[in-house]
């Protein structure tokens, strides 16, 4: 990017302005400074922008059996954050994120006649860019619960052979968004359904445009398990996100089929052409929950990108759950569960890495080898450890949802985080804070011994529970006697306060055959080989005692 020229506008006159320019930040000093309480001033900034090439970091071109795609994003001045944690965050651009201020955007986009472009935002010029059979599918597209091609094969090869001297361009408004990004090509198709949202209030009502979930694509991506399920994609992910957590603010979603860049703006999302089944479906839904955050909730990536790449990913868990009736769960792909699809496996080895970097680590000192695992995976099973197995689903998802709605087109820290999630949970989680995000800390159970009263287990058992690891989450201890009968009782984090050991008293009136660790591998504890002891008779006496002397009680730890 080069910046030409800047000058301060009022009044109709312009005053020119030095800027001074530092990589890839700019200051402009102002003749006097800005007023507060409203105060307001208006910039004008002259710069152009050279598209990079095939793959510029954010911005894409590719060349497609039917034409050329251009995904433009990052392309633009940014105004940086004036926060009350540092001032201007003045963090560097270093091809990673951005962490910016909301406000609101009209642009235009010029193209060669026969140009579709889809961007951020609302078309507010329909009338001028669309043909009347478009614009009669975008209507029929309101309705539609499935989606309807809005521009098809057909059209696409009409237009690539049919060579335009002239240009369109074509006008977008978006409100209270912190970005906006666009696609321009004559090759893609486009299809689109109506997203199940009410109408826009405030300063998006004055588009009357209906909410449609679109996608557009090349022909050559087409098909029943790839693009052509896009929109029914797109279209899930929105309403259950906004059903569950928070409403979706604008006025339509679009998932591009482009070069691969796998990267989210506020409305849009770039993802690959080659995408296919359940990795269509997985991008498609994590790219679009960026949607939350950090476009809704404006956490600083820069700084804490886990606040937005590990809560995005935890939404997106449930969203695989709920989709089809978990057409494609559990979620396992590089941003979770990635060896076996089970979380509480598969987060050990990272545990248990000495080089590990913890969540609290600032994004840009994250190397890639560890961005997935940490990042997205730990932060995201953090989440799901706090609401299935510590808080209970009732009380994390009122306090989540009071979360994402205080700080709504706000900038959180991970304190803020912290002390909302705690508030409104009515649970002091500090142990969990400080082992998971600022260690990477994991439970460790060991049973110790099973053991019956006097000898004798009419008179009932005693189970001997070892805590070897520094976080305590709950735990479940599952007890099958000889007639095969079970219970299972669980072993609260408060048991751990005072001591590292404790005897459980087990009512009962048969020997105990079995008793079991977290049985259904539910906590990512460090080592299983001690997490179980199957408890035998000896051959001489019964399953069942009566009153004849007491059997004799083996123990012996299986795997």
């Amino acid at each position: 990017m080069i910046i030409e020229a800047v000058a301060q506008s009022a009044d109709g006159k312009e005053t020119p302005l030095t800027p001074l320019i530092s990589d890839t930040r700019m200051q402009i000093p102002l003749p006097q400074a800005l007023e507060g309480k409203g105060g307001h001033l208006t910039l004008k900034i002259s710069w152009h922008y050279t598209i990079p090439g095939e793959w510029g970091g954010r911005t894409a071109f590719s060349q497609n059996q039917d034409g050329e795609v251009y995904e433009i994003a990052q392309f633009y001045p940014r105004m940086a954050v004036y926060d009350d944690q540092r001032g201007w965050d003045t963090a560097p651009y270093l091809g990673q994120e951005f962490y910016l201020d909301y406000g609101n955007f009209d642009y235009s986009v010029t193209v060669p006649k026969g140009f579709l472009v889809a961007g951020s935002g609302v078309l507010t010029n329909p009338d001028t860019v669309l043909s009347a059979q478009e614009k009669a599918r975008l209507a029929q597209a309101a309705t539609s619960e499935s989606r309807i091609m809005i521009r098809t094969p057909e059209d696409v090869q009409a237009i690539v052979h049919q060579p335009q001297t002239e240009t369109q361009t074509w006008q977008f408004h978006m409100a209270n968004t912190r970005d906006i990004a666009f696609v321009a090509s004559p090759a893609l198709l486009w299809d689109a359904a109506r997203l199940n949202l009410p109408p826009l209030e405030g300063s998006d009502a004055k588009n009357p445009a209906p909410r449609l979930a679109m996608s557009v694509y090349p022909a050559e991506s087409a098909g029943a398990t790839k693009w052509d399920r896009s929109t029914e994609y797109v279209k899930h992910a929105i309403e259950y996100f906004s059903g569950k957590w928070f409403p979706y603010p604008w006025p339509n979603a679009v998932n591009v089929g482009g070069h691969g860049a796998a990267m989210e703006y506020p409305g849009i999302v770039f993802d690959g052409k080659d995408d296919a089944g359940a990795e269509l479906f997985w991008v498609t839904t994590h790219e679009l929950g960026h949607g939350w955050f950090p476009m809704i909730v404006g956490s600083n990536e820069r700084r804490n990108a886990f606040m937005d790449e590990s809560f995005n990913t935890f939404i997106d868990v449930y969203a695989s759950d709920h989709f089809n009736h978990g057409e494609f769960a559990p979620k396992h792909d590089v941003e979770f569960a990635p060896q076996t699809g089970h979380p509480a496996d598969d987060i050990v080895p990272v545990l248990k890495d000495q080089d590990a970097p913890v969540l609290m680590t600032p994004a840009d000192l994250i190397s890639e080898k560890y961005r997935h695992s940490v990042t997205y995976f730990k932060g995201a099973y953090g989440l799901q450890l706090l609401r299935e197995q510590i808080l209970g689903a009732d009380r994390f998802d009122r306090a989540f949802q009071h979360y994402i709605a205080l700080w709504a087109f706000r900038h959180p820290t991970p304190s803020d985080f912290f002390r909302v999630m705690e508030s409104e949970a009515g649970e002091d989680l500090s142990w969990f804070w400080r082992g998971w995000y600022f260690k990477n800390w994991g439970p460790d159970y060991r049973l110790k011994s099973v053991s019956y009263v006097n000898g004798n287990p009419v008179q009932g058992a005693r189970v001997q529970v070892e805590n070897k690891g520094w976080l305590p989450l709950p735990v479940v201890l599952a007890l099958t006697w000889m007639d095969g009968s079970s219970a299972r009782l669980t072993i609260p984090t408060e048991t751990w306060s005072q001591r590292n050991t404790v005897t459980l008293q087990i009512p009962g009136k048969l020997a105990i055959r079995s008793a079991v660790l977290d049985p259904d591998h539910m906590i990512p504890d460090l080592n299983r080989l001690d997490n179980s002891f199957t408890v035998k008779l000896t051959a001489a006496h019964p399953a069942v005692p009566s009153a004849a002397p007491t059997p004799t009680v083996q123990g012996a730890p299986v795997p």
